[in-house]
């Protein structure tokens, strides 16, 4: 799927909206959606005042909180009705306007992160594009720095299959959703991969330069 940088722009007044009923009706695709970033915000907490970098962070729901904290944030979306919405809530951060099509933006990749956060952003990418997105950021992380992706994910592709059937009407085929036993599979060889399923169709992964040692 393109983005659609207009559209986006058009659902930000109803945005938040459109989440709380699907997530209240336990519904895909954002069921489990405030507990995924509960469960990212714990832990970003656990470094004091880190340094983050939010990829898509729309209205800044989850950042603005780790920003009241005292959390440095930096990150990039391509809505401009968002960035500004967000650069409300938190006028000291970082906050610039880029097509995550693009790849990253040269101006956030000349600091590494403590951790590097995206919520319900990165399903616009193939998987192969979602490999070569995470291996770039990998890059960008402090030793002990981990990447949290909280999005519409499941373990393994019947799972998928299950919520596209259980979910017909409404499903959107121009998405690919993470499905954690491939991304394991692809990832393998370059980082540590942990998955946290939070409902039906919804988690979140944590990503570390840490690779096990199976030895």
């Amino acid at each position: 799927m393109i983005l659609n940088k207009q559209g986006f722009d058009l659902w930000t007044d109803d945005y938040d909206q459109t989440v709380q009923l699907s997530e209240e009706n336990n519904q895909y695709p954002f069921a489990g959606y405030k507990a995924i970033l509960n469960k990212i915000f714990n832990e970003v907490m656990d470094v004091p005042a880190s340094t983050v970098l939010d990829i898509g962070f729309g209205t800044g729901i989850l950042t603005a909180k780790l920003y009241e904290h005292g959390h440095k944030i930096n990150g990039f979306d391509f809505s401009s009705n968002m960035i500004a919405i967000a650069k409300e809530k938190m006028p000291q951060a970082n906050l610039i306007e880029w097509d995550l099509t693009k790849g990253l933006p040269t101006v956030l990749l000349q600091q590494s992160y403590d951790a590097i956060i995206s919520t319900y952003a990165l399903h616009h990418f193939t998987d192969e594009q979602k490999v070569s997105y995470i291996t770039q950021l990998l890059e960008h992380l402090k030793p002990n720095g981990k990447m949290l992706i909280g999005d519409v994910a499941f373990n393994t592709r019947e799972q998928l299959e299950q919520c596209r059937l259980d979910s017909k009407g409404y499903w959107d085929d121009d998405e690919f959703y993470f499905v954690h036993e491939e991304l394991q599979a692809l990832l393998q060889d370059s980082c540590q991969l942990t998955f946290d399923p939070i409902s039906h169709c919804g988690g979140v992964f944590v990503i570390t330069n840490h690779i096990k040692d199976n030895g």
